[in-house]
């Protein structure tokens, strides 16, 4: 079955080529890990304790674990915790949350031989998925080694469950071999279940989003990088954070008069439309202090927590155009005014909570002028929606314990088979 689907995936790779050849030559240049993608990492040392390997595919991912690492690790006999990546801002991330702390490593590519080196030279106890990611070479070769398999904080959007159930012959041997399945809402639950997974091994705990929402703020970075880029204290500042291409302009035309703007692009490869929609703006990248025209640009990685820090309104982007929103919980913990656009289908859930706890302002962009101009207008809305929206937050942590018991009893679980077997 793994020569099939490597066999998949080459046919894939030829197909995709003119597009992937010169994504690939980029990535080259700029020394991209290929090797580590692979499956070629160092050999890790046995352990006295459990090694818990845990994939975080990106920047969204790596923060969203952060209390379940700090857990995992603050315990009687702590736990070997490995972080496995995939994108460079995520492994950039991992690497500054984690790396004093945790061994980051990038994930192998699904190839079947990829995958034997990476779990050989890594030999986890138990292999952890954040959201889904699920691989069909990977979780088979983790059932054939004893190897426990989790998703925890597992969402399964409507269209990722309607592709997914149509090649179920394909998905459901994936989650036919998870041995527990912490996910976000009952909905989750109900889709898991239909794509396979066992139902004695999927469980409600909620998302540890909330949990981490509220760790990890140091208002000294927050400082240093108003600092570096020249934000006038003096002046109000509205941050967007996770915008899209088409969201810069529209956030250029939409702050009142003397409302200074720090834009926050989600991808890197649009960090300079985003500078031509900001003109005059100071770009952190280049160490540019202050702007003429009261336009900052966070064209860096990792930053986004210290200007949500700064603000005295947010915006979260790839909410007004086609795209399905980015996570709104953070800057709600920290007490900020926050308004989206009507696109955030990956977020319905935390949405809905935030709109019926009056702690979120939903709007459009033919009426995100207005909505600013009032509260910008209006400190009384905006210490209310701030107050209501951390009211929120706190109502909805704890799934990162609820998830963090489930993974220590698998270890426990698979730890008793092992001896058990011995003797």
């Amino acid at each position: 079955m793994s020569i099939f689907v490597d066999l998949i995936y080459l046919i894939g790779l030829v197909i995709a080529s003119p597009v992937l050849v010169p994504r690939m030559i980029v990535r080259w240049k700029r020394r991209y890990d290929w090797r580590a993608r692979l499956g070629y990492v160092e050999t890790f040392a046995p352990c006295s304790s459990s090694r818990i390997l845990i994939h975080a595919v990106s920047v969204g991912e790596a923060n969203a674990i952060e209390t379940l690492v700090a857990q995992l690790l603050d315990q009687p006999d702590p736990n070997d915790v490995v972080i496995a990546v995939t994108t460079e801002t995520g492994f950039s991330r991992a690497m500054a949350l984690y790396g004093d702390r945790c061994r980051v490593v990038r994930y192998p590519l699904d190839f079947s031989w990829s995958v034997r080196r990476f779990l050989d030279a890594i030999r986890p106890d138990l292999a952890v998925m954040v959201e889904l990611e699920l691989w069909p070479n990977f979780t088979r070769a983790c059932r054939r080694r004893g190897i426990r398999l989790a998703v925890v904080n597992g969402r399964l959007s409507e269209r990722s469950f309607r592709g997914y159930s149509r090649a179920s012959m394909f998905i459901r041997p994936m989650f036919r071999r998870l041995d527990a399945a912490a996910v976000q809402t009952e909905l989750y639950a109900k889709r898991f279940r239909s794509l396979g997974a066992r139902h004695s091994e999927v469980t409600v705990t909620g998302t540890m989003k909330w949990d981490a929402a509220s760790t990890g703020h140091r208002p000294e970075h927050a400082a240093a990088l108003a600092d570096a880029l020249g934000i006038d204290p003096g002046k109000p500042l509205l941050v967007a954070g996770s915008t899209a291409p088409e969201e810069h302009a529209l956030l250029r035309d939409a702050i009142p008069p003397g409302v200074q703007l720090l834009c926050a692009p989600r991808r890197p490869e649009w960090f300079d439309d985003a500078a031509e929609a900001l003109p005059g703006c100071a770009r952190r990248s280049l160490g540019q202090r202050e702007s003429s025209s009261g336009f900052f640009l966070l064209d860096t990685i990792g930053e986004l927590s210290s200007a949500y820090l700064l603000a005295d309104i947010v915006v979260v982007g790839r909410s007004f155009g086609a795209l399905h929103g980015s996570d709104m919980m953070e800057p709600c913990a920290l007490g900020k005014p926050v308004v989206v656009g009507p696109a955030t289908a990956d977020f319905t859930e935390t949405v809905e909570k935030l709109v019926e706890g009056d702690g979120l302002v939903v709007t459009d962009a033919t009426n995100l002028r207005v909505v600013l101009h009032e509260l910008f207008a209006s400190p009384e809305r905006c210490s209310a929606l701030a107050e209501q929206a951390r009211a929120v937050v706190a109502s909805q942590q704890g799934a990162t314990t609820r998830t963090r018991l489930i993974l220590e009893n698998l270890v426990l679980s698979r730890s008793g088979n092992e001896e058990a077997s011995d003797a």
